[in-house]
């Protein structure tokens, strides 16, 4: 009788030992995401990775196909993942403020880039008469709307005793505006790199005034609040292979450049010009880096650029620690 209650009891336990681990199974399996979408531009950390594959490896050993979706800046990136469509991405620090302003804003800052003002520029073509900032009054300024040229132009101005009433704007995507400026349909250019750095070896384009001085040019990787709360896992170990991509270009910048050839089709030459003046190593935000973005959502929002005003600390995101900060030099996002 009590031979046949312990095998009871014990084909019980059996059973119940058989439901955990199934259970526990199903609750790893819900720890990772099918797929995860990472919203990438034409140039910088996220091609690297995206050449070299080890984030989709890492990630495949947990069930997770990666998506690479490509846009022309941080812009429509961020609207993508307030949208839904985009889980993590990279952007320039003016994106963030917009896509912050805006209703049912899903972004969050997930870590930084270091400074590297010397990456964005106004351009002038090579024989123009315009010699100082000044000299921008009632001109023609191709630049992408709410981009972090923007911001550097709207600081620009300020420095030469202007407002952006005092020009005349023409909000371009980066292709339509490189074109607009080679035909000479605009004064000037406020861009980034690579462009930037094209726009001087091709066409001899003068700088009339680079970010120095004037803005930090920090590139942000921003994931959907979604994300976060539901599969941190998958936003850290995206940060950890950025950082891996990092230190990978720093010590091999040459083949860095070869490499971003090939996907962004310009020479090589010029691609490296544009690394050497980029800032890379991810690194969470810390309270410098935030005032920084607050001072400039709310100079935006002085000129009523920005519809409402934002607490940048509300989208900061809180992560675990994660292996991160390579120093050294890569990763352009506006």
């Amino acid at each position: 009788m009590i031979h046949r209650i312990l095998k009871a009891r014990l084909r019980a336990l059996v059973v119940m030992l058989a439901g955990s681990l199934v259970f526990g199974a199903v609750h790893a399996d819900e720890a990772w995401p099918k797929q995860f979408t990472i919203g990438y531009q034409k140039f910088g950390t996220l091609i690297v990775l995206k050449s070299r594959g080890d984030l989709d490896k890492r990630l495949a050993a947990h069930g997770v196909t990666v998506k690479w979706a490509e846009f022309p800046s941080g812009v429509p990136i961020l609207e993508g993942m307030n949208g839904g469509s985009v889980d993590f991405g990279v952007s320039g620090e003016t994106p963030p403020v917009f896509a912050q302003a805006a209703a049912g804003s899903q972004i969050r800052y997930v870590a930084y880039e270091p400074a590297a003002p010397t990456g964005e520029g106004i351009l002038v073509p090579k024989n123009s008469t315009l010699k100082t900032l000044a000299d921008l009054k009632g001109k023609r300024i191709a630049v992408a709307k709410g981009a972090n040229a923007h911001y550097l132009l709207i600081q620009a101005l300020k420095k030469a005793g202007l407002t952006p009433d005092d020009v005349n704007i023409a909000y371009l995507k980066p292709a339509d505006a490189n074109a607009a400026f080679v035909q000479g349909d605009v004064d000037a250019w406020s861009i980034w790199d690579y462009y930037l750095a094209a726009a001087q070896a091709q066409s001899g384009a003068r700088l009339l005034a680079s970010g120095e001085g004037l803005i930090d040019n920090h590139a942000f990787f921003l994931a959907s609040s979604s994300e976060i709360e539901h599969y941190p896992a998958v936003v850290q170990a995206a940060l950890e292979e950025v950082a891996k991509a990092d230190q990978w270009a720093k010590d091999h910048p040459d083949d860095a450049a070869a490499l971003l050839s090939q996907q962004v089709g310009i020479d090589a030459a010029i691609l490296k010009t544009a690394i050497q003046r980029s800032g890379f190593g991810p690194r969470p935000l810390g309270p410098d880096v935030v005032a920084a973005q607050q001072r400039m959502a709310d100079t935006l929002y002085a000129l009523k650029i920005l519809p409402v005003a934002i607490t940048v600390q509300q989208a900061v995101a809180t992560l675990p620690p994660w292996n991160g900060a390579a120093d050294g030099k890569l990763a352009a996002a506006h």
